[in-house]
């Protein structure tokens, strides 16, 4: 009988083969400048490992390293896991193709990297020259990170910040001192220089120029102990025109400002230790000029303000809608709520994405209650930002600059208006919190369990069918979320008539593919970008291209895209939940399991081509619905790194037309867990049939917790009217700063002034407050006038009766006095 050729179709599909010995000639037999690619008779892919198709120098070339992030400060060393035997004086590891810095190999043979001084953050490619530059075959990817991002034992550490940063101010005198790892940096003495950032050239100009500079030592050759203090004097008049900078602890074997030398790097601050005798004669003064001087060039700049997205109302939204906005580490309700820049707050948000033009970012602070803390109230209220604290692709230049953009144009001229002088209405005023009048929540749509959907309109569904198909597709940015769903098996070890979703594929436009599946044994999140696993052990965010991603926890990822859209994928038991928000503007530009997004739910069973399944469709129609929806070959998105996916998925059809589930109307619970489910599931008709399709009580109490985090996020995310931030009258005030539906604000006057219009206004349904703000008239308090009135009258009374008492008295005394 002549064998089949399955497995050599299959290899062919693959575009893989299987290994080999390590090649001695045939670049086509080498992953030298072939990483990433399949072809050839060996693979450089990074599916190759699960599939055993590896070239045998794939790990030489294509590498792995630790760490593997960094500050995007620079100055850490990193090991790039390959031997070397070799001449070791020529190493250069290059970045992005145009950063070059010094690598060596250490005793044990292995190649080391250092970080470069970079004005960005995300996934920055790096090349490997064993020969000093002639070629760069070894390739790899280094994760440069906001500084605020990086562990605190990664930097040095200014003792007690805020002395450093109010230094020359009235009553702040004496040392400062500063702290770190000694470990870090193997050698017995080193150099504490301060290097000094600024951004040249006309703002939103050709020649706008962000620039890390280095400016004098502090101290050199000192022993490597782990701390220093000293009495910080005057800067020569040259460097004075820094305002805003970081200290560098380098190895003092390295020349001052020798660039991109392992270094530990204190965080981004005011200089104003540095500053000149000027400043510490009086603080005040210079810090109203400085003040006057940025809000001279404020005026002079465009208005950043009008693309900014308005903030969300309540706490409880700005929570819930994670597609957009994200926890401000400044000021975070799960750490504690230190928000020393926001007095009142408990919480803020920033907008994930930098508005498009100028690349601004916006902020909404929030208090106890739940409400906005706004800047017309308070001065802890939320300050938009010109340069988003987090930068904005293609960063590199201002105001694009993570952090340091942003510490230029919002933070230090909060120094000088605010901190250091009393001029913070100057700022306020051009940093005014956004209210939420136009502020609209996103449509959210979930997908859990075995597996049950819940569309954008509302519609509640089950299909279980065994494949990958189309969750959803948003024509209006190419946005296209794929899931895939498996068989689950019994508590008995049988496969069920049910399936679960395992792995969930996210892409937009042009961006970044990201998948997260269900791995392993126990089963945990596995997290993929482009095809290649991701480790999140030393960070929790990422910056991607077209997206941010954020893993909270072991069992919770969040994708947030360019176009505001939100997916969040978490696990559920041995299930894995989906929920995905959309802003207003996918409204009539979806398709897919999760419906038409047009506030009609009548048509969210609609077919590829167009055909509209009537709302009240069978489950046997409904499964025809899903399968529908299965992803096509030539589109799917998915990760096909192990023999068993490539089996069962990437060569099968994507629907698999042989399973036969469990339709809901099918549905019976086992007798012996009848009691026990009705008594877990109550009335959630999800709940019930997982329990029935699985025979697991877990798993119904999976489901059962998915669809009720829905239902909470729906309600947290309905809309809310607001009647827009209120004015207090002139010589006056107001009490309230809740500006939503159904609160009230009453005024009142300062002594001397008397209230004209009402005393109260209540924000109405129709956005409108019930009264404008009143007046106060001078000396017109009718209050007081009547009393003084009628008080004045009392008193004429008093007297007059005490008249006519003394005149009755003086009559009887004569009466008396005639009497014998």
């Amino acid at each position: 009988m002549k064998m089949a050729p399955l497995p050599w179709i299959l290899l062919l599909l693959v575009i893989v083969s299987g290994p080999g010995p390590r090649p001695t000639a045939g670049v086509q037999e080498s992953c030298s400048l072939r990483c990433g690619d399949r072809n050839g008779p060996c693979s450089c892919h990074p599916t190759c490992s699960g599939l055993g198709t590896c070239c045998s120098d794939f790990r030489d070339f294509c590498l792995e390293i630790s760490p593997s992030s960094g500050s995007m400060m620079g100055g850490k060393d990193f090991v790039a896991h390959f031997k070397w035997f070799g001449p070791t004086d020529g190493v250069i590891c290059r970045f992005k193709e145009s950063i070059q810095t010094l690598g060596y190999v250490d005793a044990l043979k292995q190649v080391h990297c250092v970080s470069p001084l970079l004005y960005e953050s995300g996934r920055i490619p790096f090349t490997i020259s064993m020969d000093n530059g002639r070629t760069f075959t070894h390739s790899g990817t280094w994760l440069a990170v906001h500084p605020y991002k990086v562990s605190e034992t990664e930097k040095s550490q200014l003792v007690n910040e805020t002395h450093w940063q109010y230094y020359g101010t009235s009553g702040t005198a004496g040392n400062l001192s500063l702290t770190w790892n000694a470990s870090v940096l193997l050698t017995p003495a080193v150099t504490i220089e301060l290097w000094g950032y600024e951004e040249t050239g006309w703002p939103y100009s050709a020649n706008w120029t962000a620039k890390w500079s280095y400016l004098y030592p502090l101290a050199t050759n000192i022993s490597n102990s782990g701390f220093f203090t000293f009495t910080p004097k005057p800067a020569p008049l040259e460097y004075q025109k820094w305002k805003v900078g970081a200290l560098r602890i380098i190895n003092s074997k390295n020349y001052a400002g020798q660039n991109d030398v392992q270094a530990l790097w204190t965080n981004d601050h005011a200089l104003a230790w540095h500053l000149g005798d000027d400043f510490r004669a009086d603080s005040v003064a210079w810090a109203r000029t400085q003040c006057l001087a940025w809000e001279n060039l404020e005026d002079q700049l465009p208005d950043f303000l009008k693309e900014l997205p308005d903030c969300p109302c309540t706490l409880a939204q700005a929570r819930a809608d994670t597609g957009r906005f994200f926890t401000d580490y400044g000021c975070d309700i799960e750490h504690g709520s230190v928000c020393t820049y926001h007095p009142g707050a408990v919480h803020c948000v920033r907008s994930v994405q930098a508005s498009p033009k100028y690349g601004s970012g916006q902020q909404c602070c929030y208090t106890k209650a739940g409400t906005q803390l706004l800047t017309a109230d308070s001065t802890g209220g939320s300050t938009p930002d010109r340069g988003h604290d987090w930068g904005a692709p293609p960063y590199r230049t201002p105001p694009r600059v993570p952090g340091m953009s942003h510490w230029l144009y919002d933070v230090i001229s909060f120094y000088y208006c605010c901190l250091w002088a009393p001029e913070c209405h100057r700022y306020m005023r051009r940093r005014p919190s956004s209210d939420c009048r136009s502020y609209q929540p996103p449509h959210l749509a979930s997908a859990f369990g075995d597996p049950h959907f819940v569309t954008f309109d509302g519609t509640n569904f089950t299909f279980n069918g065994r494949g990958e198909y189309v969750l959803l597709e948003g024509a209006l940015t190419d946005l296209r979320v794929q899931v895939r769903a498996q068989p689950e098996r019994t508590d008995h070890g049988t496969e069920a008539r049910g399936t679960r979703l395992t792995a969930v594929a996210v892409q937009e436009g042009n961006s970044d593919v990201v998948e997260v599946r269900l791995a392993g044994t126990p089963v945990i999140l596995e997290v993929l970008l482009n095809q290649e696993v991701l480790s999140f052990t030393e960070q929790s965010w990422m910056d991607l291209k077209g997206m941010f991603l954020s893993v909270a926890s072991e069992n919770k990822v969040s994708i947030m895209l360019s176009s505001g859209a939100g997916v969040e994928v978490s696990m559920q038991g041995s299930f894995l939940s989906v929920a995905v928000l959309l802003p207003e503007k996918f409204l009539t530009h979806t398709h897919g399991l999760l419906g038409t997004l047009n506030n009609n739910p009548t048509d969210d069973f609609t077919l590829r081509n167009g055909q509209v399944l009537p709302w009240n469709a069978s489950a046997q129609q409904l499964f025809q619905f899903g399968a529908d929806w299965a992803v096509h070959n030539t589109s799917s998105l998915f990760t096909y790194d192990s023999w068993m996916l490539v089996y069962n998925f990437m060569n099968q059809p994507k629907h698999d037309p042989n399973f036969k589930p469990l339709f809901p109307d099918e549905a019976t619970l086992d007798p012996s867990q009848a009691e026990e489910a009705t008594k877990l599931c109550a009335n959630n008709p999800f709940c019930i049939f997982d329990v029935a399709a699985t025979g697991s009580l877990s798993v119904g109490n999976a489901t059962r917790v998915s669809y009720q985090q829905h239902q909470d996020r729906l309600k947290n995310l309905q809309p809310v009217v607001s009647c827009g931030w209120l004015a207090p009258p002139s010589n006056g005030y107001k009490e309230g700063s809740r500006y939503l539906m159904g609160s009230t604000i009453r005024f009142g006057c300062n002594s001397g002034y008397s209230l004209a219009g009402a005393e109260t206004s209540t924000c109405q349904a129709n956005g409108a407050w019930s009264a404008a703000t009143p007046e106060c008239h001078i000396g017109r308090n009718y209050t007081v006038l009547l009393s003084i009135i009628f008080g004045g009258l009392a008193v004429v009374a008093l007297i007059a009766v005490i008249y006519v008492l003394i005149r009755r008295r003086k009559g009887h005394m004569s009466m008396w006095s005639s009497q014998p």
